[in-house]
């Protein structure tokens, strides 16, 4: 079965109805009385969905191997930072596969990492076609919450120095690009983020390199109920359009999408393109046998927009991110579940700490 343009436009017209991006302009920090409250209640969510984030303790993998007389670039493995890293670790691929390469191009998979991938491929000019067996927003990168940080992606000492240099190389990439994409069109925008920490540390001295305007709140400056709060500006990614997006650009560029499965590397090796990405996420634990690589359950539960709301929050409650079509409430980091089905516990739990949250609010717009 062939993905062509006509089709995907009528798909996609269904996909984006009601996911207007909100605004872009970050809040400034004077006083906890521009936040206003978000109205957490049960009869407020109008979805709840799981998906499984492709972890390995080690870090992702971006690597090249012989096939028989083809070639495969692997990247996969990316945890909870699979948006934030996608168009880095996407270029880092493609740098190691299309040297020497001339040809059309296979690329597996058509979450973040596939379509990143495909469009890096057809902007230096070689044809591509996306092997997949599910379409957003049938994927993992579709139901992702989209801040563009990265998080839960690798755990301290067994990852080596030269993967650092390839995630702060991947990093410093993504950042860049997604700078560049900040407007309705991808739905991306800047907004102001607020971060529980646990740091005994003081005003101005909280640093990061992507956020250098971060810095440890007093309490009369927000109004969560919690000892230390972080403020600093980030972007964020509305998923279902991003995605949509991409895919209409990389058909529009000529490209194809083709629905397959493959069960192996044989099969991989039997396509007629001689260069392929393996960007099949927690499918490379199968494919590949990387017994490293596990799902990582998140579960979401999605209220109804609030399109006053123009910040986001994380912490010891979970998380919350405003976006056009509702607001997202988070906080499982499950690993091992293979079941991408929202559990009613874990959903009513996830919606009980976001009510205490607010509702313990110490002042409110």
């Amino acid at each position: 079965m062939f993905l062509d343009r006509r089709t995907f436009a009528i798909s996609s017209t269904a996909l984006l109805a009601g996911c207007a991006t909100t605004g872009t302009r970050p809040l400034a920090v004077a006083g906890c009385t521009q936040l206003p409250k978000v109205l957490v209640d049960e009869s407020r969510v109008i979805r709840t969905v799981a998906g499984l984030r492709p972890y390995r303790s080690a870090g992702f993998v971006v690597r090249r191997e012989a096939l028989g007389e083809k070639s495969l670039v692997h990247n996969y493995g990316h945890g909870g930072a699979g948006i934030t890293l996608s168009w880095g670790s996407s270029r880092l691929a493609t740098d190691l596969g299309l040297q020497g390469h001339s040809g059309p191009v296979a690329v597996i998979g058509s979450g973040v990492m596939g379509l990143t991938t495909a469009r890096l491929v057809q902007e230096a000019g070689f044809p591509v076609r996306i092997y997949t067996a599910a379409l957003p927003p049938d994927t993992t990168s579709a139901v992702a919450g989209g801040q563009v940080s990265p998080f839960g992606h690798y755990r301290e000492g067994e990852v080596t120095p030269e993967w650092m240099a390839q995630f702060q190389s991947a990093m410093a990439y993504s950042w860049q690009r997604f700078q560049a994409l900040v407007g309705e069109r991808y739905g991306i925008r800047w907004q102001r983020t607020y971060e529980e920490t646990r740091d005994t540390i003081y005003p101005n001295d909280w640093m990061n390199p992507y956020y250098p305007n971060g810095r440890l709140l007093r309490p009369e400056e927000h109004p969560f109920p919690v000892a230390r709060v972080v403020a600093f500006d980030t972007m964020y990614v509305e998923t279902p359009r991003f995605m949509a997006e991409l895919t209409s650009e990389v058909l529009n560029a000529g490209g194809t999408i083709r629905m397959r499965k493959f069960e192996s590397l044989a099969d991989v090796a039997a396509l007629p393109e001689t260069l392929a990405f393996n960007c099949t996420g927690i499918g490379a634990k199968a494919l590949v046998g990387d017994e490293k690589l596990t799902p990582v359950r998140g579960q979401l539960a999605v209220l109804q927009p609030q399109h006053e709301v123009r910040y986001a929050f994380a912490g010891s409650a979970g998380y919350m991110f405003p976006r056009g079509d509702g607001i997202l409430l988070g906080g499982t980091f499950e690993r091992g579940e293979w079941d991408a089905t929202p559990q009613p516990d874990d959903i009513a739990r996830i919606i009980s700490s976001h009510k205490r949250l607010f509702a313990d609010f110490r002042c409110t717009a």
